[in-house]
């Protein structure tokens, strides 16, 4: 059976140096020992995806190590605009070879994988009366900032007694996402953000790849809010996402999986199953929950789960998940008919 991964950074990974089209063994570049090409995620029946437009902004001398094609200095929002729509660039190159399917673009016949773009950090749009532009192009879903504070929103690194949530900007990006018929996604927002974009639209949200927040224990009491847990989501936020009818991608980076890791632990497929049966509990239903595993992401294969080495590995989720009494139709959910549903698939 065919997956749904709603977060892999596959533009991200070429700006690094990693040829998409070799194996493993013959991947070079940084994030070693690698998990994702496009033939891993054919190996993996991977048919689908919302691949990123993923940009990060520096301060002066703290320029990423990798080269950073994908980074731009902080305020820049010129240079954040080239760093972005090189990424779009890139996506509608492989279209035209036929490795990728735009869903906006989607071609007669079978192509290996399509694909949906999200925008992981909106920094790179001009403004708000611009982003049809990038609509047009082939972006289905926007996250407004990445983990930092951006034009639009505060992410999730910002200290807590410093967020500001939405910016004026940011509340007009609102608009025109819905507008336009986009999917907002929470994943990298601070907890005031998640907070004031939920007061300011009613439509469907996602967090494509978020964890949950109860299932972490700082100082001892499960679901505090503090900046590190702020990347999780509240069990008050699943609830919401799926009230609304919107899917959370489980993420497989191993510090989200669980607390508490020394270096070189790997967490186990049971705690991945953890926060899913967590997610279906606090939401009251199995819909709201998809893949979304980020793998290679900025972390490589040593930090994914026992067990999980590549794409083709996540299978075992699934037989976990029918261990445990999980119905034919839930497991398709879970693989790809949760997300089918939120872009109309």
């Amino acid at each position: 059976m065919t997956l749904f991964d709603a977060h892999l950074d596959l533009a991200y990974l070429v700006e690094i140096g990693r040829d998409m089209h070799a194996g493993l063994a013959d991947c070079r570049g940084a994030l070693r020992p690698p998990a994702v090409t496009l033939p891993t995620l054919a190996e993996g029946s991977v048919t689908q995806c919302l691949a990123t437009v993923f940009t990060q902004p520096f301060d002066d001398g703290d320029e990423p190590a990798d080269g950073g094609a994908y980074a731009f200095p902080r305020g820049d929002s010129d240079a954040a605009y080239r760093a972005g729509w090189r990424q779009m660039l890139l996506y509608k190159s492989w279209h035209e070879g036929d490795a990728i399917d735009l869903w906006k673009l989607r071609p007669e016949g079978e192509t290996p994988l399509s694909v949906g773009i999200l925008i992981e950090g909106a920094d790179p749009v001009p403004s708000p009366d611009e982003l049809g532009n990038w609509s047009d192009a082939g972006v289905v879903a926007v996250g407004l900032t990445w983990a930092h504070r951006g034009r639009y929103a505060d992410g999730n690194s910002v200290h807590l007694r410093e967020d500001r949530g939405l910016t004026d900007l940011g509340r007009g990006m609102v608009e025109a996402i819905d507008g336009l018929g986009l999917i907002h996604d929470l994943s990298h927002l601070s907890q005031k953000a998640t907070e004031e974009l939920l007061e300011r639209t009613d439509k469907l949200v996602v967090a494509t790849h978020s964890n949950c927040r109860q299932l972490f224990a700082p100082d001892g009491e499960a679901g505090k809010l503090t900046k590190s847990t702020q990347r999780h989501l509240s069990d008050e936020t699943v609830a919401e996402i799926g009230r609304r009818g919107g899917v959370v991608g489980l993420n497989l980076c191993a510090s989200f999986l669980r607390d508490g890791l020394k270096r070189g632990d790997r967490p186990s497929i049971d705690d991945c199953i953890r926060h899913v049966e967590h997610l279906c509990e606090v939401m009251g239903h199995k819909d709201g929950v998809g893949l979304g595993t980020d793998m290679d992401g900025g972390f490589d294969a040593r930090h994914l789960p026992e067990g999980i080495d590549e794409p083709r590995h996540v299978h075992k989720i699934v037989d976990v998940l029918r261990s445990r009494g999980w119905s034919n139709a839930e497991l398709d959910g879970f693989r790809r008919k949760n997300w089918e549903r939120v872009f109309g698939l």
